[in-house]
């Protein structure tokens, strides 16, 4: 019997307190691994990217240079708030306030949607589904995110993990679920179902105070999440890894074509 995927409930205010931590704390996404998607999918000029669950508009920042417009979408006004600002003058970005609920054809057509780091929130049967009558025939959907290689350089990451477990008071939908269906499967099972992977790996320089911001950005120790609890979080971070200087990272994109129209 086939295991129906799970869905994360829909809390658009979940990152409501993340916000001011996101573009500090989180791994940024190597440009070469964007302008590699964007080769990859053929964007050119003429082209538009939808950035689903922006949050502070890594993405759309990225491939705007590359492209005719970008329509960035957040269901957080603290997230778009952010996104405006570090936008500074890139006019063919457009921030609009939802989620994947409201994706529509009204929007138009898309050469590439994007997705960095939400698409586990999303009902993902669903938005695949909407995705279908919006990307071009030709057209495909990147899920982008990072992972940390299990090496010395990393080490300091056991500590800075077992600190936020210690604070989480939940989980995301997919840690410890035994019925969560990976992406690559829900992948298979729709449209764009000709999968690739893409990714760029590298050592960077980062500080404790980077490291703070990252555990703030994340939903489950963001500043409303752990409320009396932040500063002893923070403390416990600071005191812990002082030391850290450096990690290795790999940024990478999971892109999807579509192989059929209309499923």
């Amino acid at each position: 019997m086939t295991r129906a995927p799970t869905s994360a409930p829909f809390t658009p205010e979940r990152y409501g307190s993340a916000a001011a931590h996101y573009e500090r704390g989180r791994v940024p996404y190597a440009p070469e691994l964007i302008r590699r998607v964007a080769e990859v999918t053929g964007l050119g000029s003429q082209h538009r990217v939808l950035d689903l669950g922006c949050g502070p508009g890594p993405l759309a920042r990225g491939f705007a240079p590359l492209v005719r417009d970008v329509i960035a979408i957040d269901p957080s006004p603290e997230m778009l708030a952010e996104a405006r600002a570090l936008s500074g003058q890139a006019a063919n970005i457009h921030f609009v306030a939802g989620s994947s609920y409201d994706l529509d054809p009204a929007l138009g057509s898309f050469r590439l949607a994007v997705m960095g780091r939400s698409f586990h929130w999303m009902d993902r049967v669903d938005t695949l589904k909407r995705l279908d009558r919006m990307i071009e025939p030709a057209g495909a959907v990147a899920l982008f995110y990072d992972t940390a290689p299990a090496i010395p350089a990393n080490a300091w990451r056991k500590t800075w993990n077992g600190i936020r477990e210690r604070y989480e008071p939940d989980t995301g939908p997919h840690d410890h679920d035994p019925n969560w269906i990976r992406n690559e499967a829900i992948l298979l099972d729709s449209a764009f179902a000709r999968l690739e992977r893409f990714g760029v790996v590298e050592r960077r320089s980062i500080d404790v105070e980077m490291l703070v911001h990252r555990a703030l950005s994340m939903g489950s120790t963001s500043p409303a999440h752990l409320g009396e609890n932040m500063s002893t979080m923070v403390a416990e971070i600071r005191a812990a890894l002082a030391d850290v200087r450096e990690e290795v990272v790999e940024t990478a994109a999971l892109v999807a074509w579509r192989i059929r129209v209309g499923i």
